[in-house]
C-alpha cells in the first residue's frame, strides 16, 4: 500500500471552558508556543493554528476561546471563533480539568449538534487520585456519549502520545494540507502581538489585561534584527497611565519582557518600539473589534 493512501489528515478544534488548559495542551503537543498560556481565564481570543506533522499524518490544531456567555462585542467574536472551529474541525477534544464539577449543559447541547467524533480529554491527572478522575468520566460520559476518553497532563507532558494516537485513529485517509516543516499558517506579526498581550496578563491585575489589545502597526526583519512598532490598545485613559506607569516604569518592564518572549519565539535581535493608545469602548464597538482582527 502507497504512503498517500494511508497518510491521514484532518482539523481538530480544542474546546473547553475558559482556563481548562487548551493552549498548554497545544503548545505541549506541537514542542512550541505557539498560543499564550497564563493563568487567567479567557486569554485566548483568536483561533491559533498549530501544524504537528508526522511521517504518515498531519494534524492541524483550532485553538479556541473558552465556551462562555457572551455580553460584549469581543466575547461575541470570540464565541464566533468557537462555532466556526466546530464546524471546520473533523475531530472535537472537549478539555476539563480533573477537578471539574460544573460543565453548563448548553455546552453539551453544543457538542450534540456537532455529530462529529469528540474525544473527552481529562487535564491536569497528576493533581487528583485515579477513584475521582474515573468517577469525573463515567459522570461526563453519562451526558454525552464522547467517543473516547482520554486522561493527560497537559502542564507535565503525560499521556500526550496516546493523545495523539486516539487523534490520528479517529481521522481519516488524506493528504497533508500544509508543508511538513510549517508550525503554523499566522503570520510573524500576529504572534508578536500575543507576546505582548500575554506580558499583560502576566505584568498587569484585575481588569485590565481584559480591557486591553495590542495592534501591530509594523513589523520588519531588517538584516540584524526584527523592528516592531507596536500599540496597547486600552478601553480609558485611566487604564493609559496604569500601562505606562511612574515615570515610565510600567511600560518599560512590559517592554522589555515582551521583547525577551519575541526573541525566544523568532530566534533573533528584536527592536520593540512600544506606545499605548486610548479607544474608547473599544470592546463594545463592532467595527473596532473587527478591525482589530476579532473576525
Amino acid at each position: 500500500m502507497s504512503t498517500e493512501l494511508t497518510h491521514k489528515s484532518g482539523y481538530v478544534a480544542i474546546v473547553g471552558k475558559p482556563n481548562a488548559g487548551k493552549s498548554t495542551l497545544m503548545n505541549q503537543i506541537l514542542g512550541t508556543k505557539l498560543s499564550i498560556a497564563t493563568h487567567k481565564a479567557q486569554t485566548t481570543r483568536h483561533q491559533i493554528v498549530g501544524i504537528h506533522s508526522e511521517e504518515n499524518a498531519q494534524v492541524i490544531f483550532l485553538d479556541t476561546p473558552g465556551i462562555i456567555n457572551p455580553k460584549y462585542e469581543l466575547q461575541k467574536a470570540m464565541m464566533r471563533f468557537v462555532e466556526k472551529a466546530e464546524k471546520e474541525a473533523d475531530v472535537i477534544l472537549f478539555i476539563v480539568e480533573s477537578d471539574e464539577s460544573n460543565i453548563p449543559d448548553y455546552a453539551f447541547e453544543q457538542l450534540k449538534h456537532l455529530r462529529k467524533p469528540v474525544l473527552l480529554v481529562i487535564n491536569k491527572i497528576d493533581t487528583e487520585s485515579q477513584e475521582h478522575v474515573e468517577k469525573l468520566k463515567e459522570d461526563l460520559n453519562r451526558k454525552f456519549k464522547f467517543s473516547e476518553t482520554v486522561f493527560v497532563s497537559a502542564l507535565e507532558g503525560i499521556g500526550i502520545q496516546g493523545l495523539m494516537e486516539s487523534i490520528i485513529n479517529t481521522l481519516k485517509p488524506g493528504p497533508p494540507f500544509y508543508p511538513k516543516d510549517e508550525l503554523s499558517e499566522h503570520p510573524l506579526r500576529f504572534f508578536a502581538s500575543e507576546l505582548i498581550r500575554e506580558q499583560l496578563f502576566l505584568q498587569f491585575h484585575e481588569e485590565l489585561p481584559y480591557s486591553a489589545t495590542v495592534e501591530v502597526i509594523q513589523y520588519e526583519e531588517r538584516e540584524d534584527l526584527d523592528y516592531i512598532n507596536a500599540e496597547v490598545i486600552v478601553n480609558r485613559k485611566s487604564q493609559k497611565g496604569m500601562i505606562i506607569g511612574k515615570g515610565g516604569r510600567a511600560i518599560k518592564k512590559l517592554g522589555t519582557e515582551s521583547r525577551k518572549s519575541i526573541e525566544e519565539f523568532v530566534d533573533r535581535k528584536v527592536f520593540l518600539d512600544l506606545h499605548v493608545k486610548v479607544r474608547e469602548k473599544w470592546r463594545e464597538n463592532e467595527n473596532m473589534v473587527r478591525n482589530l482582527g476579532y473576525r
